[in-house]
């Protein structure tokens, strides 16, 4: 189950921008709702040329019955590959202190990288050099959790057959941008994490941001969960393993002051930026178009364990956005929506979660444990207090939410499940593709 990179897609609508009247009623109404059903834990913010336009912490960032702590503007989240348009931003330092070129060759570095020669650092930052995506694998999720040496990732990213010919199309690959941190670090002699004090975060007084390490509590970093009866603890990827592609730690607040610094000059040039902003395919540099109807955006998401992040930035209007998640059984796109709206004056759209429920008579046709010839896996689908759930083998439970007759969804992952009870079969489908499950 992994987060896809979404864009808001929305049809043309005519709205003004005022962040002095900003419909803040709207959103807290949302996130109450969010906070009530058990939907979200999350931290959001709005910022309107670098200015605080409306900021809301809802859940928890530990939840213990010993030790419990509830989320706060400051509680710091894994943000995931958000960390790339960190990582793109030093790449483009790089190049404007000619230190590195965009075509520069990945053999220069690292020659055993099949086609190395081939790939050009710009294809790298765009998703198009073709180099495998390490977390595709079954392999990675068998051993997430456990540290890995530079050498030991690049013996495993040594052994890839490329997806593709170099620059042929466009492919997200994490391996990609590991490889982008390593050659920081090689071309600076300096490891990531002193490059992103000094190049990011002391340039920019960044003080609730780090690189790596375990999740700490008392530092404020948040936990992360998934639902099922009750906020269940996920499991944790030790951060030696997504590093420049998703191992930054940090708050809503520093991250987009973070967007709002590159978007006005104060990390890159606008030559730099232009190249970010300039989209091929899907991806620009560390950055992928998010269009809020008319309006042009840019930003990133990111994914890991429990954690579920969006920011974006819209520079016709200097606003930026940010959702940061480390419990999530509803939609961040939703959410982010849901604040882009309140800011330009567009209807906000609140859920009925009362109206999600399933009695044990509508569920009973439903349960059991179905499996597929297409994939190794099992799925149970089970039912308590009025709600149904589905569990794959060895993976968290989610709360399956009604759409229609026989068709379920998981906002969070992006799922459908569409039973034939007569049948007693199941067609699951996420990010396009579809698996026939028989009871």
């Amino acid at each position: 189950m992994k987060l896809k990179l979404i864009p808001i897609v929305a049809l043309f609508f005519a709205f003004s921008a005022s962040a002095q009247q900003i419909n803040t009623a709207d959103l807290d109404r949302l996130f109450d709702s969010l906070t009530v059903h058990n939907k979200s834990m999350a931290s959001v913010l709005l910022m309107h040329k670098g200015q605080k336009v409306y900021e809301r912490a809802i859940g928890y960032a530990v939840v213990d019955s010993a030790r419990s702590a509830k989320a706060t503007p400051q509680t710091r989240y894994r943000i995931g590959s958000i960390t790339k348009t960190f990582t793109a931003t030093m790449i483009m330092q790089l190049v404007e202190e000619k230190k590195l070129a965009l075509d520069t060759h990945l053999d220069k570095y690292f020659p055993s990288i099949p086609n190395a020669g081939r790939i050009t650092i710009e294809m790298m930052l765009r998703h198009r050099s073709g180099i495998h995506n390490f977390t595709d694998d079954e392999a990675y999720w068998k051993q997430q959790t456990q540290p890995r040496t530079r050498a030991e990732m690049l013996a495993v990213f040594d052994k890839y057959k490329p997806d593709f010919i170099p620059d042929a199309e466009a492919k997200y690959s994490n391996t990609g941008y590991i490889l982008l941190g390593y050659i920081i670090e090689e071309v600076t002699k300096k490891s990531y994490e002193k490059n992103l004090q000094e190049r990011i975060l002391a340039r920019i007084g960044l003080k609730n941001t780090s690189f790596g390490g375990k999740i700490d509590p008392a530092r404020g970093d948040a936990y992360s969960y998934s639902f099922s009866k009750s906020w269940e603890k996920r499991e944790e990827t030790d951060l030696s393993q997504p590093a420049g592609a998703g191992a930054i730690v940090s708050t809503p607040g520093d991250v987009l002051a973070f967007v709002n610094a590159l978007f006005t000059g104060k990390l890159v040039s606008q030559q730099s930026l232009t190249q970010m902003t300039k989209i091929v395919d899907i991806f620009g540099i560390g950055l992928a178009p998010i269009p809020f109807y008319q309006k042009k955006g840019y930003g990133h998401t990111g994914g890991l364990d429990g954690f579920q992040t969006m920011m974006v930035y819209f520079p016709g209007d200097s606003l930026a956005g940010a959702v940061f998640s480390n419990g999530v059984d509803y939609p961040l796109n939703d959410i982010l929506i849901a604040m882009l709206s309140a800011y330009y004056k567009v209807p906000v759209i609140i859920p009925d979660f009362n109206a999600m429920q399933v009695s044990p008579e509508e569920a009973e046709p439903y349960l059991g444990v179905y499996e597929s010839k297409q994939i190794p896996l099992k799925v149970t689908i089970s039912h308590k207090d009025n709600k149904l759930f589905f569990q794959p083998t060895g993976q968290p439970t989610f709360l399956l939410t009604p759409v229609k007759k026989d068709v379920f969804k998981i906002d969070s992952v992006q799922l459908t499940v569409e039973f034939r009870p007569e049948q007693k079969e199941a067609t699951i489908t996420q990010a396009g593709q579809a698996f026939l499950f028989t009871k």
